[in-house]
């Protein structure tokens, strides 16, 4: 039922968009005939290839459609945005052209007949002009961005009460990696280098990292085998870990073999230069809905209070929760950073933080905007990153 509502709401804004899009790119800048026809037609078309991309995607013929339809979702988007933007500007043009010819002509006689392109047609075209150059530009720098390597956040945190002797432990964050349909080996095996680079003592992949089942994605993860750090690599499970077919368990022992520690609420104990800190570990809010979302009172009982934690949670909002549980640091993911402005704009609905370093109910919390993507391969506004995280002791 769930997935039926989804697919629903999606067919629904992309009928509304496309709708939208036809209004402003094509019955405002042709008149009736074949042109319009053909172009209401490949409007009818675009439309209906975005809902058969995301409900096909994993499927063997749907395939061959996660490119083009990413690609015009994104495409979609952003000439939507354009023309919003632009519909201040076109109601001025055309109430500035009026007056003009009202100027020009004496009163009483009649409006001249225009011949060839007329006011209206000419704002129109030029508005759609602008907005379709203004999405063409923005999708393909954004390509280009999501599909680079992504930005070293080098980050210092100061804990109050932390142990002066784990002074300088350093966690090397990454999330949303978001392997799929889109992505090749080559994603993993950079970020992998660019990880192992940073020589860190814990690794933390807090969630999202496939959208796919194990039989489908499972030699896009073999190279998480050659992570290194100090004290090991850990991670946690994101809301697409829940959405794959077979959903979490089988990714949780995939990734045991490949010697990442998956953390399901649960604490382990990092021994470092004396001192000890607690990493721990829940799982997503998602799970709830089926009884195994996280469990704080799990992962933090009988903890010994005078010890640091770093909680690894996929969804920045888990810090409500954590701070009741005197967390001190939260390291999580999920919002991409907003992915493509102004979706940057729409996150703070749902989450506390959007990217960086923030403080939920007194606990600190980072969120890293991801190393991937999810849908459309387009980053606007915010870069893939990889985090290292450098602890400070505090007052």
């Amino acid at each position: 039922m769930a997935a039926m509502g989804f697919v629903v709401l999606i067919v629904l804004m992309t009928t509304l968009v496309h709708y939208y899009l036809w209004r402003r790119l094509v019955r405002a800048t042709t008149a009736p005939g074949p042109l319009r026809r053909v172009l209401t037609w490949a409007t009818v078309v675009l439309g209906a290839l975005i809902p058969l991309t995301l409900v096909g995607s994993h499927s063997d013929w749907g395939r061959v459609l996660v490119w083009p339809g990413f690609l015009w979702l994104a495409v979609m988007y952003y000439l939507a945005v354009f023309l919003v933007l632009l519909e201040v500007p076109r109601a001025v043009a055309l109430a500035v052209l009026r007056r003009r010819t009202r100027v020009l002509v004496p009163v009483g006689a009649p409006e001249p007949r225009e011949e060839g392109l007329n006011r209206r047609d000419f704002v129109a075209r030029t508005a759609a002009a602008v907005a379709g150059a203004g999405a063409l530009v923005t999708v393909g720098t954004g390509v280009r961005t999501a599909l680079g390597d992504p930005v070293i956040e080098r980050v210092s945190v100061t804990l109050p009460g932390l142990d002066p002797r784990l002074g300088g432990l350093r966690f090397a964050v990454v999330s949303d990696i978001h392997l799929g349909p889109l992505t090749g080996i080559g994603h993993t095996e950079r970020i992998v280098r660019m990880v192992n680079g940073l020589q860190a003592d814990v690794v933390a992949i807090v969630g999202d990292l496939v959208d796919g089942t194990v039989a489908e994605l499972g030699p896009l993860a073999r190279p998480l085998r050659s992570l290194e750090s100090r004290y090991g690599s850990y991670f946690v499970i994101g809301n697409h870990e829940y959405y794959t077919a077979n959903g979490p368990d089988e990714w949780v022992e995939e990734l045991r073999d490949l010697g990442v520690r998956p953390l399901r609420n649960e604490r382990v104990e990092i021994a470092h230069a004396g001192a000890v800190l607690d990493l721990a570990g829940v799982d997503d809010v998602t799970g709830s809905a089926g009884g195994r979302g996280p469990d704080f009172e799990r992962t933090f009982g009988g903890r010994d209070p005078a010890r640091s934690t770093v909680l690894l949670a996929h969804q920045p909002v888990q810090a409500v929760q954590a701070a009741k549980y005197g967390v001190d640091l939260q390291l999580s993911g999920h919002t991409h950073g907003g992915q493509m402005v102004p979706f940057n704009l729409i996150v703070p609905l749902q989450q506390p933080l959007v990217s960086g370093l923030g403080e939920v109910d007194g606990t600190q919390v980072y969120v890293t905007r991801g190393a991937g993507f999810w849908g459309p391969p387009v980053r606007v506004g915010a870069p893939p990153e990889i985090t290292l995280l450098e602890l400070r002791p505090g007052g």
